[in-house]
C-alpha cells in the first residue's frame, strides 16, 4: 500500500466525524470503534434494540467516505443465492449471466441477520474472511474496501437464530447500541421537528469528504504503526487469561489476538500517535472480545456478563511499563 505521511488518517477520520454527527446524535464511541473497524479492515457486529439509529450510522458513514452501500433485510426465507447472487441462463445468448447479489458493494449492511437461518448466514462467511465470493466454482473478487456491518437484536427476542461461532470470530468487533439519553432524544426530536429526514442525507448537509483509496492509504499509516514486543506480551497476556479463566468455558482464539493488535494500532492513530500505549489495548480489548468467549452456564445464569469478565480480566494481568 502507498505509504502516507503522519497524521494523514487522524485529520480524514475527524473529517468523518463532523459529517456523521450532523445526522447521528450521541453515538460517539459507536462510531469511533466502528471506523477503528474500518481502517483494520474488519467487520462490526452491531446488537441493539430496532430503532437506534444503527443503520442510519451506516447509511451517514458511506456516505460521507463516498463509497457504495448496499442494505439486506434479512428474513427467515432468505436463501444464500439472494446474498451472494447466481448465475441464469439466457435464452436468447444461450449463456449463462451472472446476476450479482447485494454482497458486491462497499459497506454492506446485514439488517438483522439473527433472524435468518444459519444455512444463508454462512453465505457471507467467504466474503467476510477472503472478500471473495465463488458462484458455480468461479471465484470474484470482491470491491474495495469491502466492510460488513450485522445488525441483531438482542437473542432473547422472538424470531431469531443464534449466529454460528465461526461467524462471530469473523467480526473484528461487537458493538452494543444503547438507548440515547434524555438531552440527545431532545435534539433529534428538534431535527425531525425542524424537517430532517433520514431518507434525504443530502437535506441534513452530508458531504463526501474522501473516498475508498483514501481509506486504503489509511490502512498504510496503521501497519506502519509501532508497537513494543512487551504490550504484543501483554495482549498474549490477555488472550491466554480468557483461555484460562474459571468463569469461562470457551476463550478467544487466535483471531483475537490478531484483533488486539490491528484495533490497538488503529485506536491509537485515531488518536493522533503513530506507537501504542497500554490504554489503547485495554480500551479495545471488551468489543474485541466480547462475542469471542463463552461463559460457563452457571455464570450466566448467575447474571455475570462477557464484558464484566473482561473486565476484571483486564485488572488482573500486569500492564507493563
Amino acid at each position: 500500500m502507498e505509504s502516507v505521511k503522519k497524521g494523514y488518517t487522524k485529520n480524514i477520520v475527524d473529517k468523518i466525524n463532523l459529517e456523521v454527527k450532523k445526522v447521528v446524535i450521541e453515538q460517539d464511541e459507536l462510531l469511533k470503534f466502528s471506523l477503528t473497524a474500518l481502517l483494520c479492515g474488519g467487520h462490526v457486529l452491531l446488537e441493539g434494540v430496532p430503532g437506534l439509529a444503527k443503520t442510519l450510522m451506516v447509511r451517514v458513514l458511506s456516505k460521507a467516505i463516498g463509497v457504495d452501500f448496499k442494505r439486506i433485510q434479512f428474513t427467515p426465507d432468505l436463501m444464500p443465492a439472494d446474498v451472494t447472487g447466481i448465475k441464469v441462463f439466457n435464452m436468447q445468448t444461450r449463456e449463462f449471466e451472472l446476476k450479482k447479489g447485494p454482497v458486491f458493494t462497499n459497506f454492506l449492511l446485514a439488517d438483522e441477520i439473527n433472524r435468518t437461518p444459519p444455512k444463508t448466514q454462512a453465505g457471507l462467511l467467504e466474503s467476510m474472511e477472503e472478500q471473495t465470493v465463488t458462484i458455480d466454482g468461479e471465484a470474484m473478487k470482491l470491491p474495495s474496501p469491502y466492510m460488513v456491518f450485522a445488525t441483531q437484536n438482542p437473542i432473547e427476542y422472538e424470531g431469531t437464530y443464534p449466529l454460528p461461532e465461526a461467524l462471530m470470530d469473523r467480526f473484528l468487533m461487537k458493538l452494543i447500541v444503547s438507548y440515547p439519553s434524555a438531552l440527545a432524544e431532545k435534539q433529534v426530536l428538534k431535527n425531525y421537528n425542524e424537517g430532517f429526514t433520514s431518507i434525504d442525507l443530502d437535506s441534513a448537509g452530508v458531504n463526501v469528504v474522501c473516498n475508498g483509496d483514501d481509506i486504503l492509504k489509511c490502512r498504510s499509516e496503521i501497519d506502519s504503526t509501532q508497537i513494543d514486543e512487551a504490550l504484543m506480551e501483554y495482549i498474549i497476556s490477555i488472550i491466554t487469561e480468557t483461555r484460562n479463566h474459571p468463569f469461562i468455558d470457551i476463550g478467544s482464539s487466535p483471531r483475537g489476538s490478531i484483533t488486539l493488535l490491528m484495533a490497538s494500532k488503529a485506536y491509537a492513530v485515531i488518536n493522533g500517535r503513530d506507537y501504542v500505549i497500554p490504554e489503547d489495548i485495554k480500551s479495545v480489548a471488551i468489543p474485541s472480545l466480547r462475542h469471542r468467549i463463552i461463559l460457563k452456564p452457571e455464570v450466566q445464569i448467575e447474571g455475570m456478563t462477557e464484558d464484566q469478565v473482561i473486565d476484571s480480566i483486564l485488572s488482573q494481568v500486569k500492564v507493563p511499563r
